[in-house]
C-alpha cells in the first residue's frame, strides 16, 4: 500500500529524469537508469520473498543472467548443469568465451563429477533445479559445500520453482535467478528479469553492473510483473496440482516412453527434490518416439497453445528441439537427452479434465498416425 495515497497499488514513476534540490547532494534517484521508484518497489519485493539482502530487475532473464555471469573476469571458469537453458548455454558458448572465461559442463545431478570438474580458476557454480527441459534436480546443498570449499561462488537459475516453493538463498546459494516472465508475471504479457543477493557485497558489485549495462527493467514492466506477483502462490498450487494429475497420466500412457516430473516418485530427484523444495512445480517434459509422432501430437493438441515460454494462466505446449534449446546444437542436445521426441508443458489454469481429455484424443491420433508409416 503506498503510505502517502493509500493506495493499494504502487504509483508508476513515468520519469526519466528527477530534480535535485540541493547542489551539492543527489536525492535517492537521479536517472531512471540508475534507480526508479516503480522499480525499487519491485526489487525490494523479490528480495524479501527470496530472503535475500537486494533484487535487481533487468529487461530479461537472459539480462540477469549475463550481468551476474559479468561478475566473472577473463581466466575465470564457471561450472554449469549440463542441460541448462539454451539461451544460457548460448551465452556461456558464444559470448563469454570471447572474453576467455572458460566453462565445462557437467551432470549436477551426480556430486562425484562436479567436485572432479571444479578446476584453479572455478569462480562460479551455475545450477539450474530443475534443470530445463528434463527437469533433473541437483542437490542444493551438496553443490554448495563443495563450491564454499573451493572459494566459488554459486548462481541458481529458480525460474521453475520460484520463491514459493524454493528458497536457494537460504540453503547458502549467493545469487537467484529468474526469467520473472515466467511464473512470477503469470500472464505472458512481461519480459522481465529478476536477481536476488545474499550479502551487500555482492549487492553493490551486481548494482554497480545493471547501472553499467543499463538493461534494466521499464516502469511499465515493473508495475505489472508487481501485479502478477501477487498472485503467485494460488496460481501456482492450481498449475501444480493439474501437472501432477497430467504427469500420472502421461506414465501409463502406452505411447509415451518417459516422464520428467519431480512430483512423481519414480523420478530419481524425488527425494532431493523434496528435501529443499515445497512442492514439484507446474513444469514437466515427456518423450514421444520420434519427430514425427510428436509432430502429430501436437497439431492435434487443442488446448495449451504451441508456444515459447511457460509459467502462464494458460498451458504451454514447447518443443525443445527447435524452441528453447535452438541455440544448442542438435549432437549437443541429444547427448544430454533432449531428443526430437521431447516437449515440454507449462501447465495453465484449464480445468485438468479438460485437459486430461484433449491430451487422449491427441495421442491417440498420433498412435494412428505411427500405424500409418509402419
Amino acid at each position: 500500500m503506498d503510505g502517502v495515497t493509500g493506495a493499494v497499488n504502487p504509483p508508476i514513476h513515468y520519469s526519466s529524469t528527477f530534480h535535485q534540490s540541493s547542489f551539492n547532494q543527489f536525492g535517492e534517484f537521479d536517472y531512471s537508469r540508475s534507480g526508479n521508484p516503480t522499480r525499487k518497489i519491485l526489487e525490494e519485493t523479490i528480495a524479501d520473498l527470496e530472503g535475500g539482502t537486494a533484487g535487481f530487475a533487468f529487461s530479461s532473464g537472459m539480462a540477469a543472467i549475463s550481468s551476474a555471469f559479468m561478475l566473472l573476469s577473463a581466466g575465470d571458469h564457471v561450472l554449469i548443469s549440463q542441460d541448462v537453458y539454451g539461451g544460457t548455454y548460448r551465452i556461456v558458448t558464444e559470448v563469454l568465451t570471447r572474453f576467455q572465461i572458460e566453462h565445462t559442463f557437467v551432470d549436477m545431478t551426480d556430486l562425484d563429477q562436479v567436485a572432479q570438474g571444479i578446476r584453479p580458476n572455478t569462480k562460479v557454480l551455475y545450477v539450474e533445479t530443475p534443470s530445463n527441459p528434463l527437469l533433473h534436480i541437483t542437490d542444493l546443498k551438496g553443490v554448495i559445500k563443495i563450491a564454499k570449499a573451493n572459494g566459488c561462488l554459486v548462481f541458481v537459475d529458480n525460474t521453475f520453482m520460484t520463491p514459493f516453493l524454493q528458497r536457494p538463498l537460504d540453503l547458502g546459494a549467493d545469487i537467484v535467478l529468474h526469467s520473472a516472465t515466467k511464473f512470477l508475471s503469470g500472464h505472458s504479457d512481461v519480459v522481465a528479469g529478476l536477481a536476488v543477493v545474499k550479502n551487500d557485497d555482492l549487492a553493490k558489485k551486481v548494482g554497480f553492473i545493471q547501472n553499467a549495462f543499463g538493461s534494466v527493467l521499464g516502469v511499465q514492466d515493473c508495475w505489472l510483473l508487481l501485479r502478477g506477483m501477487k498472485t503467485l502462490s494460488v496460481r501456482l498450487q492450481q498449475s501444480s496440482k493439474t501437472a501432477e494429475q497430467i504427469a500420472t497420466f502421461l506414465v501409463k500412457h502406452p505411447l509415451i516412453e518417459e516422464v520428467f516430473y519431480p512430483g512423481l516418485t519414480s523420478h530419481p530427484g524425488y527425494a532431493i527434490h523434496h528435501s529443499q523444495a515445497k512442492g514439484a512445480g507446474a513444469v514437466l517434459s515427456f518423450r514421444l518416439p520420434d519427430r514425427e509422432c510428436t509432430k502429430a501430437f501436437v497439431e492435434n493438441v487443442r488446448i495449451p497453445v504451441f508456444a515459447v515460454s511457460l509459467g502462464a494462466v494458460e498451458s504451454i505446449l514447447s518443443y525443445p528441439a527447435t524452441m528453447s534449446h535452438a541455440a544448442m546444437p542438435k549432437q549437443e542436445r541429444e547427448r544430454r537427452g533432449i531428443t526430437d521426441g521431447v516437449l515440454r508443458l507449462s501447465v495453465g489454469l484449464e480445468h485438468v479434465d479438460d485437459l486430461l481429455e484433449d491430451f487422449e484424443q491427441s495421442l491417440q491420433k498420433a498412435i494412428r498416425f505411427a500405424a500409418t508409416i509402419k
